[in-house]
């Protein structure tokens, strides 16, 4: 008789039938992970309502579940794109105007999105250099936490024209003033105060020697703790301090706007950068969730990203966030024993139960407790291993990584992933490769008795590397194959 254990669950209808109590209570325990962090993500982005962030959590998980590519993977606002949507609302004007005009480029982005997985284009994920990528998220975490140490200590920063500010360089040269303003008011003390204990936990909780503590979700332990000890140091919706989220139905509407449109550049520019970035971190995610799965499924990229521009297209016409396949969650979903997608579903539910019925409880929650744990997404992405490991592949790489997070810094996204891509191109040429190979390497594939050698001749990188592993899938399966 067949190992139970290897038995693929089975999906649909029979998958929830089958696996009920396990995605039920992976889904619930992925829901409390959710629910802080897309508030918190919803305002560092500066959209008016935190509960927008939870609005994508649901679509993502009542309707793209449904259809999605993976199994496993959870669908939701990310920290990664905190960078692009709050540039997008400072780029449209800030306010309620900025955001109505970035839902009209999420939406525009959804549907190219769309046109990406019909087109087949999941495969391009590979194009991307993997210095490069690295490089593109220590720079988001390092712009998380450049914006969440000023929220942490009472402050929302805001430039000379009283818009939040978004530049990563310039909130760090405002962090002085923030400190300063700690000095003479006693409400932003309090409010450092709830931070630095939701940081202990956020760093020292993970810590523990006990197995099952550490299967509490942290963000749950945070708010445990946080939300009394604001209550104690005096922390209210009068000073500011606390989540503001008011009454889901009563927000609910179609909130956007193509007036965007006449800003041409910028209308592009966030077009492609909703596009291009969220894509890629959903491949990303589910090529990292794939090698987590129990039963070794693989996602079909290209119907994922269709599900998702369709979840996009959705949530963004009714005011929320963009989402992607986001990986803690979806981490939290594979160890909380989730099969199917069946999970994804349970998780959007509860959150609709917790925002429908909990509002109350929501506005308790001290908007520092969520600036902690975005910092400790912050440092998870910007940890000091990741330039150690980077460095040690090779100096070439290691300059490709360095070059990708000072222009990120300095300028964005789009400008950050398109100066590593040059240099790492420009170093392939130093090194000896020609230009012709850089894009079409020579491959023959021959007999060697009952196997096969691929010799790949001219030099395999990563503007040719797509064509390399097609020409990989295409051989004849349970052949051994030599790679020369």
């Amino acid at each position: 008789m067949q190992n139970e254990k290897n038995i693929i669950p089975a999906d649909g209808l029979v998958g929830l039938k089958n696996n009920f109590g396990g995605d039920l209570m992976s889904g619930f325990m992925v829901a409390l992970l959710a629910l802080p962090l897309s508030l918190g993500i919803a305002s560092a982005s500066d959209f008016p309502n935190p509960l927008l962030g939870v609005l994508t959590a649901i679509i993502g998980g009542l309707i793209v579940s449904l259809f999605m590519g993976g199994k496993l993977t959870i669908k939701g606002p990310a920290a990664g794109l905190i960078v692009i949507v709050a540039g997008s609302v400072s780029a449209f004007g800030g306010g309620e105007t900025g955001w109505k005009l970035t839902l009209g480029a999420i939406v525009v982005a959804a549907f190219f999105q769309i046109l990406f997985g019909l087109l087949k284009l999941g495969k391009l994920s590979d194009f991307f250099p993997l210095s490069v990528v690295q490089g593109m998220l220590v720079s988001i975490g390092l712009i998380i936490i450049s914006k969440q140490l000023h929220v942490l200590c009472g402050v929302n920063p805001v430039d000379v024209t009283g818009k939040p500010m978004v530049a990563p360089l310039h909130l760090l040269v405002a962090l002085p003033t923030t400190f300063n303003h700690l000095i003479s008011n006693s409400v932003a003390i309090s409010s450092m105060i709830v931070g630095l204990v939701s940081l202990l936990f956020v760093f020292g909780w993970p810590m523990l020697k006990f197995p099952l503590l550490k299967r509490i979700p942290l963000p749950l332990i945070v708010l445990v703790v946080a939300i009394p000890f604001g209550m104690i140091l005096g922390l209210s919706q009068e000073n500011k301090q606390l989540v503001k989220v008011g009454n889901f139905w009563s927000m609910l509407g179609f909130h956007v706007s193509f007036d965007g449109f006449s800003q041409t550049g910028v209308f592009i520019q966030y077009v492609i950068l909703f596009a291009v970035i969220g894509s890629l971190e959903t491949l990303l995610t589910a090529k990292a969730i794939d090698m987590l799965d129990p039963y070794k499924r693989k996602t079909d990229f290209n119907r994922d990203l269709i599900a998702v521009g369709a979840g996009n297209a959705l949530a963004g016409v009714l005011g929320g966030l963009p989402m992607i396949s986001e990986v803690a969650r979806s981490s939290a979903n594979v160890n909380n024993g989730g099969k199917t997608r069946w999970a994804n579903f349970f998780h959007g539910l509860f959150l609709l139960v917790f925002v429908a019925l909990l509002s109350g409880v929501i506005e308790m929650i001290p908007k520092a407790a969520l600036a902690a744990l975005l910092i400790g997404v912050g440092i998870k992405l910007a940890h000091p291993k990741e330039f150690a490991r980077t460095l040690k592949i090779g100096r070439d790489q290691f300059a490709v990584f360095l070059i990708t997070i000072f222009f990120t810094l300095y300028e964005d996204l789009l400008v950050g992933i398109a100066s590593g891509i040059i240099l790492e191109l420009v170093l392939h040429l130093i090194n000896g490769a020609s230009l012709k190979s850089l894009f079409s390497p020579s491959i023959k594939v021959s007999e060697e008795g009952s196997n096969l050698l691929l010799k790949v001749s001219g030099t395999p990188v990563f503007t040719n590397f797509i064509g390399l592993k097609k020409r990989l899938e295409n051989l004849p399966k349970a052949r051994q194959v030599s790679l020369d």
